[in-house]
């Protein structure tokens, strides 16, 4: 049986849209006498506890450094502003000569470096509850929430190598390169990454804390799941109800069990508009964390780990670039989206050397990458990632996966 999995892909925006409503205190009815009287004196607040010594103190020295911090920013403000205006403008502008057909040259790109803010960084109020690290949810939690909403709970392989060749299998009927595969897997998940592997998490080492909901072999994050099964769940579901036609007996049942459930899963993820911010919404919900248990299902897990390679390189064929995309571009797309890593990788090499990585991020994601920041052109930062790439494929689970993809392509 060929595996097939969607062609549609997803393209993710750049802009988040925040907004804040304060509503105002409820205005208390004004009567007369006694009535009055007593519900005015049920509506006065408690007075708040006095601040101890050592709060005062401590606030006292968070004003001050809290001061010194919007005085500094305000002062290099005046510098970045502009300078992330005119990328953002830029961007805008060569997206429509793109639309258009026309050739996007040096000329359509900031060519400076940014400024870097170099003051004190802000400080954290004493008085506010400091975020823990069990705010974000792990695989126990992914499980618990399947079970619950949704009465799922994952196929686990019976072994690392049985998901590996499911996964081997999957990718190279949509398509995929053996190599892609390895060097992707590498860099996602640290070359020894196991399928159930979680951002944080990689090496099993004592007081490690998961740093967000990327899960699996190509790392995707609860809103990635939710996107995926939105766009291209109808065909997960045919997936495995062709897999219930092939076989027989318990197999052929709890197939068809899997189908029905990931349908009520993908009607789910439609409840929103298809839409990456309302994913990402939608994923810090309950149900949307338990649909993230997919991903450690035999059948499941490999068709969404792989639909998130294909989409990019669906996306990259779309918009006319016809060429094999090598494991560093295709990053390049997963790292900065389809519609800014096309770019790069359209980008002939001796303008890669030119042009600042800068120009492929908003300033708030730029300044807390450290990668993007010292690699800080496209050459370098596309010839960093293709060197740890390199490095991590030569690590035991990346050759794992080398195996399983010839043990499927022998058969």
């Amino acid at each position: 049986m060929s595996f097939r999995l969607g062609s549609k892909p997803r393209f993710f925006g750049l802009a988040l849209l925040m907004a804040a409503v304060v509503l105002p205190a409820a205005t208390p009815h004004r009567g007369s006498g006694a009535a009055n009287a007593q519900t005015a004196e049920i509506e006065v607040p408690e007075p708040k506890p006095a601040q101890s010594p050592s709060m005062k103190k401590r606030m006292a020295i968070y004003r001050k450094q809290l001061a010194a911090y919007k005085k500094a920013r305000a002062a290099y403000e005046k510098h970045a502003s502009p300078y992330w205006s005119k990328v953002s403008s830029m961007r805008t502008k060569r997206r429509r000569k793109r639309s258009r057909g026309a050739t996007v040259t040096l000329k359509d790109y900031v060519l400076e470096q940014p400024p870097l803010y170099k003051g004190p960084n802000e400080p954290r109020n004493p008085q506010t509850k400091k975020r823990e690290s069990s705010d974000i949810p792990v695989v126990a939690d992914f499980l618990a929430h399947a079970r619950r909403h949704f009465d799922f709970v994952p196929e686990r392989p019976q072994s690392e190598m049985a998901y590996k060749r499911a996964y081997a299998r999957v990718a190279s009927e949509a398509g995929l390169t053996k190599e892609t595969c390895i060097r992707v897997y590498g860099f996602e998940s640290g070359g020894n990454g196991k399928y159930d592997v979680q951002a944080g998490l990689e090496y099993g080492r004592p007081g490690e804390r998961a740093i967000s909901t990327a899960l699996g072999y190509n790392q995707l994050l609860t809103a990635n799941t939710i996107g995926l099964l939105a766009e291209h769940g109808n065909e997960f579901v045919a997936n495995l109800r062709a897999k219930a036609a092939g076989t027989n007996g318990e197999r052929k049942a709890k197939l068809e069990e899997k189908a029905a459930k990931l349908s009520r899963m993908v009607r789910f993820t439609r409840s929103v508009a298809n839409d990456w911010y309302k994913h990402v919404r939608l994923g810090r919900t309950d149900k949307g964390r338990g649909v993230h248990a997919l991903n450690l299902d035999i059948d499941i897990g490999p068709m969404l780990q792989t639909q998130k390679l294909l989409n990019s390189v669906i996306f990259a064929k779309r918009v006319g670039h016809d060429e094999t995309l090598s494991a560093a571009e295709l990053e390049m797309m997963n790292l900065t989206g389809d519609g800014n890593g096309i770019d790069m990788v359209m980008m002939p090499e001796e303008m890669r050397k030119k042009v600042p990585t800068s120009n492929f991020f908003l300033q708030r994601g730029y300044e807390r990458n450290p990668v993007a920041i010292r690699n800080n052109t496209v050459a370098k930062l596309i010839g960093a990632t293709d060197a740890k790439m390199q490095r991590e494929a030569r690590l035991q689970g990346a050759r794992d996966l080398a195996a399983a993809f010839d043990e499927v392509a022998q058969k």
